[in-house]
């Protein structure tokens, strides 16, 4: 699998990426190497990283709780705290080994110890291989709203190695397929089209495609002023369920994938009522997302609460809700506004 560049590091794909890793460990001389990890990675994940990963360097293994409601500022600190301990300096690196919450976590916990030590991205889910560990952000959740703590930073290079995909749930793997739809939708229809048509996709060739997309995106708009925003596309409303569904005790909890598809849905439906977006591709896309997600209930009663966490979302201005729109699939306009009613209506769309 042919090697993506970005700006600053190169994104590294099966097991030729550990060599890579090893040339860098090298050539850099670093004084001492941590990897963090968390419950999961470090029992399914961590055997593989050790045998692959060729050093003579000592390595400490800094492990975390598994889960979105660990990504937090508490947890930066006991991993602050421990790399203190373990006599970390600036010319340490950290590897960060699992999900999006550890490549995010991790990434900051780097990019703000000692003003900022190296540090390297091995995702280990489909959804942090596609999207979290790729394009420089980091950071942490504030209570239940998504990532507000964190800074642009970029890793020494990235590792993308499939096999880890074995230690995810089927429900895991369907959660980092929303991410692939949403670069489908909005820059390359195939992908799409592939997923919602096939059972047997090649999973490989779906995360390059879906990287390339992201790195364009990124080198175009590093720091998110314009273009990259489209990234967000079904984000703002899905960020809402996602944090909802966190936070309220009678509800379970779901995956940022099965949010993200929901937000593409009621998106799809502002993008029609405010642009020109085919209502017969608006049910196109509700269709394919329930036959993959199912259907996720969401009561009158939760809408109102859903578009008040809604209103911290990060592209917001002046206290406006912000979204990605589409004209057509592949044809998308950042920046467009909703009033409240719409966003009850598409909301309730969905749920009908």
């Amino acid at each position: 699998m042919t090697t993506i560049n970005a700006t600053t590091y190169s994104i590294h794909f099966d097991e030729k990426a550990y060599h890579e890793l090893a040339s860098l460990v090298s050539k850099n001389n670093y004084s001492s190497i941590f990897v963090l990890v968390d419950d999961n990675t470090l029992e399914h994940c961590y055997p593989r990283f050790m045998q692959l990963f060729a050093t003579d360097k000592p390595i400490e293994v800094i492990q975390i709780e598994a889960g979105e409601i660990h990504k937090n500022i508490e947890t930066c600190m006991g991993v602050w705290n421990v790399m203190t301990e373990l006599g970390a300096d600036r010319k340490s690196l950290l590897i960060t080994l699992g999900g999006g919450v550890i490549t995010d976590l991790g990434g900051f916990v780097a990019s703000t110890f000692k003003r900022g030590i190296d540090f390297v991205n091995i995702p280990t889910t489909l959804l942090s291989m596609v999207d979290a560990s790729v394009g420089g952000k980091t950071g942490v959740d504030l209570g239940v709203l998504k990532n507000q703590i964190g800074v642009f930073a970029n890793p020494e290079m990235i590792i993308i190695d499939a096999e880890y995909l074995h230690t995810v749930s089927t429900r895991e793997i369907r959660s980092g397929t929303a991410e692939i739809i949403k670069y489908g939708m909005t820059h390359d229809i195939e992908l799409f089209n592939e997923i919602r048509g096939n059972d047997q996709v090649n999973i490989v060739d779906l995360i390059h495609r879906s990287i390339e997309i992201k790195n364009e995106v990124v080198l175009e708009d590093p720091k998110e002023q314009g273009v990259r925003k489209v990234l967000n596309w079904g984000h703002t409303i899905g960020h809402g369920v996602e944090s909802y569904f966190l936070e309220s005790p009678e509800k379970e909890a779901i995956t940022h994938g099965e949010a993200i598809a929901i937000g593409m849905v009621c998106e799809a439906y502002l993008s029609s009522k405010i642009l020109d977006f085919p209502k017969k591709k608006v049910l196109e896309i509700k269709e394919a997302i329930i036959n993959i997600y199912g259907k996720v209930a969401i009561n009158e009663d939760d809408i109102q609460p859903i578009i008040a966490l809604m209103k911290h979302d990060k592209k917001n201005i002046n206290g406006e809700i912000n979204f990605v729109l589409l004209n057509d699939y592949e044809d998308f306009k950042i920046n467009c506004k909703a009033s409240e009613d719409l966003i009850q209506e598409s909301i309730a769309f969905y749920n009908s």
